[in-house]
């Protein structure tokens, strides 16, 4: 099995995203991670952090079991903290904490309470250091970033069609809505790397339509490239009906039904890629191991539709599909933003 070595390149981008996060000498830093995290990222963000002069400190938890009956991946909802007071308080106290945790903390249940106390979060992403090194953001992507999610904010319906049969409505009044250009230098804040995505979650009972994924579309709990149409008819949320004639349909609805609860068919997030950087045929240039499919949630004009937990809504699951869509349109209060997959230059 190869084995990666540290590369002066890939320290000098954990550097440059520290900074942006307003890193500086003196600073304590935790580096959360788990038994099984990407031991090599670990170690970058360790040395990153002393070349700049911090004081990083590690907390390493053992992975837990996964108690499910199917395999859980790119949930966006660590369970490696396991709710233990001791490690919630060091990371609070830590004031700046890089996230190496398999699944990330965006959606983890210890996640507000270290927020509240002020700490801000970078996950980093458990992709292969190459993708990272590729993908270091800019104040570019910072601006456009800031300016639709400000646009999606004011939005009250969004429009989502394609050629392949996409007719999706969204009512996004009371949507809480999160951009992400992939670095966070305010207290209380968390931001992911790679970054350049738009979601919202919008409010319960405000999702109805036909959503089409057509061949060349992406399953990223599969890691797999849709050879095949996936047709979904959307009612109050949730996943009524799933149809197709293919493998993809039929292990969707397989691993759909393996939760056996029904929050797991409704809509989490809803949004759109940003970053001109990332790749659409990045998942085929890195094994299943070296990816989690960030890069191609940002990938821009992309409609990132995912299912599962949507704590806006009040719904709460381990079963979580990101499904990036492309050549859709997707129109805000009735303006184009995205057109058959092309990113519209309205925001700066």
């Amino acid at each position: 099995m190869l084995a990666d070595r540290i590369e002066a390149k890939w320290i000098d981008a954990f550097c440059e995203i520290f900074e942006r996060c307003a890193v500086k000498a003196g600073d304590t830093a935790a580096i959360l991670s788990e038994t099984q995290s990407r031991a090599l990222n670990v170690h970058l963000a360790e040395l990153a952090l002393l070349r700049l002069g911090a004081r990083p400190f590690h907390v390493v938890m053992p992975t837990p079991r996964n108690r499910n009956i199917v395999p859980v991946r790119s949930t966006g909802a660590s369970e490696a903290i396991q709710r233990l007071g001791p490690v919630i308080t060091a990371l609070q106290q830590a004031g700046f904490v890089v996230d190496c945790t398999i699944e990330g903390l965006m959606h983890a249940v210890e996640t507000p309470e270290i927020l509240k106390a002020g700490a801000r979060i970078l996950v980093i992403s458990n992709e292969h250091p190459e993708a990272l090194e590729r993908m270091v953001p800019d104040s570019a992507l910072e601006k456009r970033v800031r300016a639709a999610a400000k646009m999606l904010r004011g939005t009250k319906r969004m429009r989502v069609t394609s050629k392949a049969g996409t007719a999706l409505d969204v009512d996004m009044v009371g949507a809480s809505t999160v951009g992400v250009w992939g670095w966070t230098d305010k207290p209380g804040t968390l931001a992911h790397w790679p970054g350049g995505i738009v979601v919202s979650f919008p409010k319960s009972g405000t999702i109805n339509g036909t959503l089409v994924m057509a061949p060349g579309d992406i399953n990223l709990t599969f890691k797999r490239y849709l050879t095949s149409p996936v047709k979904m008819t959307l009612k109050d949320d949730y996943v009524v009906e799933l149809e197709g004639e293919g493998t993809d349909a039929a292990m969707m609805r397989a691993y759909l039904a393996a939760w056996g609860d029904r929050e797991a068919y409704a809509v989490s997030h809803v949004g759109f890629g940003m970053n001109p950087g990332a790749r659409y045929e990045a998942l085929s240039m890195y094994d299943q191991r070296d990816t989690n499919g960030t890069e191609i949630r940002a990938v821009s004009g992309n409609f990132l539709f995912s299912t599962g937990a949507n704590e806006f809504a009040g719904r709460y699951t381990a079963g979580h599909f990101d499904l990036p869509m492309m050549g859709t349109t997707i129109e805000l209060d009735g303006a184009a933003v995205v057109r058959e997959g092309v990113l519209q230059d309205v925001f700066g």
